[in-house]
C-alpha cells in the first residue's frame, strides 16, 4: 500500500517531489567538498552518479538506500553516459544524492565536518 501525502499538486506523492534544477545546482557547486571525490576527476564524471541518485529517489520514494542499492548498481551502466566511474567509485555520490533528495532542506556535512 502506498500512502501519498498532500503536496498541492494532484497525483504527486510527497516522496516523489525532487527539484532537479536545485539538485543539479547544489551538486555542481558542492561536489568537490565531498570526501570521496578524486580531485583529478571533473564534475562531469560525478554528475551522472548524482543524477542517478536524485532521479531514483524521485522514482522510488522513501525506501532505504540499502534496499535499492543493488538495483541502482545494475542500472549504473545504463545511466553513466560518458562518466568513467565504476560503480564502486560512483556509489558514494549516488548515495549522497539519494539521501539529500529525501531531505532537501538539510545540507550534508562537508569533508571537513562543517
Amino acid at each position: 500500500m502506498t500512502i501519498q501525502e498532500p503536496t498541492g499538486v494532484s497525483g504527486q506523492s510527497a516522496t516523489a517531489v525532487v527539484n532537479e534544477e536545485a539538485e543539479a545546482t547544489y551538486w555542481s557547486q558542492n561536489y568537490s567538498k565531498r570526501g570521496y571525490i578524486d580531485a583529478d576527476r571533473p564534475y562531469g564524471d560525478y554528475e551522472p552518479a548524482y543524477r542517478h541518485g536524485w532521479e531514483s529517489r524521485a522514482r522510488l520514494g522513501n525506501q532505504p538506500f540499502r534496499s535499492i542499492e543493488a538495483d541502482l548498481e545494475r542500472g549504473w551502466d545504463k545511466v553513466m553516459g560518458a562518466s568513467t566511474l565504476a560503480w564502486t567509485q560512483a556509489r558514494s555520490a549516488v548515495s549522497d544524492a539519494w539521501h539529500r533528495a529525501g531531505r532537501p532542506d538539510v545540507t550534508l556535512p562537508l569533508r571537513d565536518g562543517s
